[in-house]
């Protein structure tokens, strides 16, 4: 039984077979800044009546500063992912659509390349 229809067959146009790893991908971001984005607030409030030069060593700490890079990794690829939803859901133009998700992709590469910037340097000491 040919499940397909009409149109569809005309179309040749069949699954892109990536619709599964972007939802899985988008949840599993979801679930990492869960954890990620709590241990952030609780470092956090733990710098409450801190120095400046106190924040900044707990920052250059390794440790601290791979949880900070993987939060900025994983909510990066997390917004990048909801936004390209959001885009593919509501702009009914191709040419609009094509332009939004490319300038979508660079923007999130932009915001991840600054605060791993920033990370790197307050964590190598500049």
């Amino acid at each position: 039984m040919n499940m397909r229809t009409p149109l569809k067959n005309v179309r040749r146009l069949g699954s892109a077979k990536e619709g599964t790893d972007h939802f899985w991908l988008q949840r599993v971001t979801a679930v990492a800044n869960v954890f990620l984005a709590t241990g952030l607030v609780w470092m956090i409030a733990g710098f409450v009546g801190q120095g400046h030069a106190d924040v900044k060593a707990t920052i250059a700490n390794p440790i601290v500063a791979i949880g900070l890079l993987l939060l900025i990794l994983s909510g990066v690829i997390h917004m990048r992912l909801g936004m390209q939803v959001i885009i593919e859901d509501y702009i009914t133009g191709e040419g609009s659509k094509i332009v939004l998700l490319m300038l979508n992709t660079f923007f999130a590469i932009a915001i991840g390349l600054a605060c791993v910037f920033a990370i790197l340097k307050i964590n190598f000491g500049a």
